[in-house]
């Protein structure tokens, strides 16, 4: 396979600082740091997807080598040497012609690499495969009870168990009347809630009744309080408006009948979701058990507290990532700090017991990035091998075995790793957690933004409504995308996106999805939430 040709080196200008902070600007990859060589599709060998339609059915095997470009530390702010930023120019350890030596158990696992280089996967298609890995491992269903329910996901569609309401009830305080008025008050009655059925009420009489309580045979209609005229004296009840038959009781079945399905499977498990499980008569809920997840962070450079010195670097990651997996429906291990010792790596991956490995860095060709030789000794199976994405070319997908678990490889940089978290792990998790997908949707947005020549990019962004500096919800943005009456009417993007940067994306409430060559200011983009500011509604079931 020939190795592709580098882009144009001035895509490899070091990004500038900027003196605004969270400045919103235009995005120009060509003044990022860079992520290594784009890519050249008119010379690479045949995509992926090409020898194998379905890679989760047809996965590769691991290769005992690496994509053929770094990733970088796992700090913010971080390009050393050997990062993503090296320059198309610079020789590399997937120079043309280099052989790889045969991995086997001798092998020196921290001796350099070199890999032949394969087509990165379309940014949608690694998304695609990603979701359906998930979605291809059995469920199995825990039952919950209501109060240990929430943030779940329900394995099986809500089904009402009884009517809602489950007999007419009152729908205000007021009182009860038969026929037409005036009515006849009965003396020292009244009906309340919770009491049994009451007797019925003949024609031209009338009873108190509060809100909730159960209607009595052949009432007419329920007046409220304050629309009525008792006259004591005379013992009458007069109206004093139009008295409609039905007015303010609620019949039974009004909401849903006994076995309508109320909400689907795969419905996030919410406050509101709970009440209406309580009121259809659940004491518990069958829901997906959340996926498990261990986080290993690789390197020798990081450090856990303190100032960066002598060429040691704060690890930003080992902070990030479990909050973030945990915002999106994970239940996830404290993190482990393996540095650069490839057997630690093989040892916590072949000990693993979690549905989903997350590696942060060691996903290049260096001398100690260790993760795709050994995937490749313990026989793993490489679902996606780099992604056409900027930042975060160099993550990937693997699964261990028929039933996992699976392993994303995150590069090193920090908003490369969101990159990897937003393209694989989100999809992966939704899958393994049976989450209904969420449709994806597009908000227009403000300034031009420069594409990548040949990849998709993830653009940090701010929603914007029409005459206001602040931010507006993403569910705003999202109601207006869908013309049902929003008024947030753009996105902004921010600066300070390079790969080992985090203080855009500190400032903001999604990614833009900036396809190839860019877009013009106005252009609609599809926006990838992040999960603290999700803008999708909640699912909605029998009673819309």
């Amino acid at each position: 396979m020939n190795r592709p040709q580098p882009s144009d080196p001035g895509s490899r200008r070091p990004q500038p600082a900027d003196s605004a902070s969270h400045g919103i600007q235009p995005s120009d990859p060509s003044r990022e740091g860079s992520e290594g060589p784009a890519p050249d599709s008119s010379r690479t060998g045949p995509a992926v997807s090409s020898r194998h339609p379905d890679p989760i059915a047809s996965p590769r095997r691991a290769s005992s080598t690496a994509p053929a470009h770094r990733t970088g530390s796992n700090s913010a702010g971080a390009n050393a040497p050997g990062s993503d930023s090296a320059g198309p120019d610079s020789p590399g350890p997937d120079s043309p012609g280099a052989v790889e030596p045969a991995l086997g158990p001798d092998r020196d696992l921290s001796a350099p690499r070199r890999r032949p280089h394969t087509r990165a996967t379309p940014w949608d298609e690694a998304r695609a495969v990603a979701a359906r890995a998930g979605r291809r491992v059995t469920p199995s269903t825990v039952r919950l009870p209501l109060d240990q329910a929430l943030g779940q996901v329900l394995a099986e569609p809500l089904a009402a168990l009884t009517d809602l309401p489950s007999f007419d009830t009152s729908a205000m305080d007021g009182w009860a009347v038969a026929g037409p008025g005036p009515w006849t008050i009965r003396e020292n009655e009244g009906i309340l809630a919770g009491h049994a059925t009451p007797a019925p009420l003949p024609d031209g009489e009338a009873v108190r009744i509060a809100t909730g309580a159960r209607i009595p045979a052949d009432v007419t209609a329920v007046i409220r309080s304050e629309h009525a005229h008792a006259d004591e004296a005379k013992g009458l009840l007069r109206a004093q408006r139009q008295v409609d038959p039905g007015q303010d009781i609620r019949p039974r079945g009004q909401e849903c009948r006994s076995g309508d399905q109320l909400l689907p499977a795969g419905t996030l498990v919410t406050p509101a979701v709970l009440g209406l499980a309580a009121a259809a008569g659940y004491d518990e809920l069958p829901a997906r058990p959340r996926p498990r997840v261990d986080v290993l962070v690789l390197g020798d450079e990081l450090l856990t507290a303190g100032l960066p010195y002598d060429g040691l670097i704060r690890d930003a990651l080992g902070p990030m990532i479990g909050p973030w997996l945990r915002a999106l429906g994970a239940e996830v291990s404290a993190p482990r700090r393996l540095g650069d010792d490839a057997e630690a790596l093989q040892q916590a991956l072949t000990g693993s017991e979690a549905d989903l490995i997350v590696t942060t860095g060691g996903t290049a060709a260096g001398p100690v990035d260790h993760v795709h030789p050994v995937l490749a000794r313990i026989g793993a199976e490489l679902l996606v091998d780099g992604v056409a994405v900027r930042p975060g070319h160099p993550m990937l997908l693997a699964r261990l075995g028929p039933a996992g678990p699976y392993v994303v490889g995150l590069p090193g940089n920090p908003l490369a790793a969101i990159s990897g978290l937003l393209t694989l792990a989100e999809p992966l998790l939704r899958g393994l957690a049976g989450r209904t997908p969420e449709d994806p949707y597009r908000v227009a947005i403000r300034d031009d933004v420069h594409g990548h020549p040949h990849d998709t990019r993830l653009v940090p962004v701010v929603h914007r409504t029409a005459g206001a500096p602040g931010p507006a919800s993403g569910s705003s943005a999202r109601r207006d995308s869908l013309g049902t009456g929003g008024v947030a009417d753009h996105v902004v993007p921010l600066h300070y996106n390079g790969p080992a940067m985090l203080r855009g994306v500190a400032a903001a409430d999604g990614l833009a999805v900036v396809e190839p060559g860019g877009v013009r200011s106005g252009t609609e983009v599809e926006i990838l939430d992040l999960p603290w500011a999700p803008a999708t509604p909640w699912t909605e079931g029998c009673f819309t």
